[in-house]
């Protein structure tokens, strides 16, 4: 194909030798009719430009506003510490460990000085990542609660790598720390009313910080109901406490385990028919309930016959939580990120979600 500066070049000659070009004449009749047939060419490819470009903007105005951009969690860390970098972890040491069940264990551990344990501020849910040098990090609740600043709190049910090397610390093992992350229970709302907490195994480990921030709190909350259940007593955490809570008379507390045991001398069967039996009444009450899946599945079913509605119903989620601050987008069911709008949802939140869990 002959280049188009070739072509002009061509043609430039035969411009020179026209008469009319040099005395102002009009034009030959071939360049006339040539022009007159190049008008309406481009005004008719004009005209398809503008009618498809105000087409354009016709589909555009047509999108709701909603589904014209992809909503973005943005990374909201609470504790200032993390701010400026939250990835970084705190050093902690480990001051205690407590061997909960076979494959549970509790760590309580100290950062720095007491002054920066007094300073330390959370909120009964948020979680924190404990890191394992040379191993990795993961994901865990503090369960004591934010009344209390000796130490923080952690429970580590042993499933993997990173919490198998965890299993082999002891009191003066350093970890890193690296906390609060996400948000915490509706303190505020839950004040004045009747609380039902419901746990499952190591899913009592957040209703715990929450139980005892409420008791520290008394004043401020309803009547307060426990059920907690475990395959068998020996596979219940925080055994050392039960006694105090089934002793006290500010608080009712329901311990449960699936199948008959020698020496129990409590509640046998499955927390869902347990709850059904205990008949907590819904009006001005919130239901807190965590534990395995299968778990809360019936715990909710049985919730809801007892009249509870979904924003009367409170859990939490552990679902792949990597980076911790909304970032790397492990953890995103839809449009929320667990790290960062959880881990604790009311079940009205979790019904407008995408069935991801």
């Amino acid at each position: 194909m002959t280049p188009a500066s070739t072509k002009k070049n061509a043609t430039a000659p035969a411009a020179k030798k026209n008469p009319a070009k040099k005395t102002g004449s009009k034009p030959a009749k071939s360049t006339a009719k040539a022009q007159k047939t190049a008008e309406p060419r481009a005004a008719k490819k004009t005209s398809k430009a503008s009618a498809k470009d105000s087409a354009k903007k016709t589909a555009a105005q047509a999108i709701p506003k909603s589904s014209a951009k992809t909503p973005v969690a943005a990374a909201r860390p609470i504790n200032p510490h993390l701010a400026a970098n939250p990835y970084l972890p705190e050093i902690g040491t480990i001051i205690e460990t407590i061997q909960e069940t076979h494959n549970i264990k509790t760590f309580r551990i100290k950062l720095g000085s007491d002054e920066r344990m007094q300073n330390f501020a959370f909120s009964p849910g948020q979680v924190g990542q404990l890191s394992v040098f040379g191993a990795g990090e993961a994901t865990f609740v503090i369960n004591s609660p934010p009344t209390r600043k000796d130490y923080l709190q952690f429970s580590v049910m042993r499933v993997g790598e990173v919490t198998a090397r965890l299993h082999t610390l002891s009191a003066g093992d350093r970890v890193g720390v690296r906390a609060p992350l996400g948000n915490g229970f509706p303190i505020e709302s839950m004040q004045g009313k009747d609380i039902v907490f419901i746990g499952g195994g190591i899913g009592m480990a957040p209703l715990r910080t929450l139980l005892l921030y409420m008791l520290d709190n008394r004043d401020d909350y309803g009547k307060i109901r426990v059920l907690y259940g475990a395959r068998s007593p020996q596979d219940m955490a925080f055994s050392y406490e039960l006694p105090e809570w089934l002793e006290r008379t500010d608080m009712e507390t329901v311990l449960t385990i699936d199948r008959e045991a020698e020496g129990w001398e409590h509640q046998v069967g499955l927390i869902p028919n347990v709850l059904l039996e205990m008949t907590p009444t819904p009006d001005n009450a919130v239901a807190v309930t965590c534990g395995p899946p299968i778990m809360i599945k019936f715990t909710l079913q049985a919730l809801k016959k007892l009249g509870f509605q979904d924003d009367q119903i409170i859990t939490t989620l552990e679902k792949r939580m990597k980076c911790g601050v909304g970032l790397c987008g492990r953890c995103n069911i839809g449009t929320k990120y667990v790290c960062v709008d959880g881990p604790v949802f009311t079940y009205a939140q979790l019904r407008e979600l995408p069935n991801e869990l």
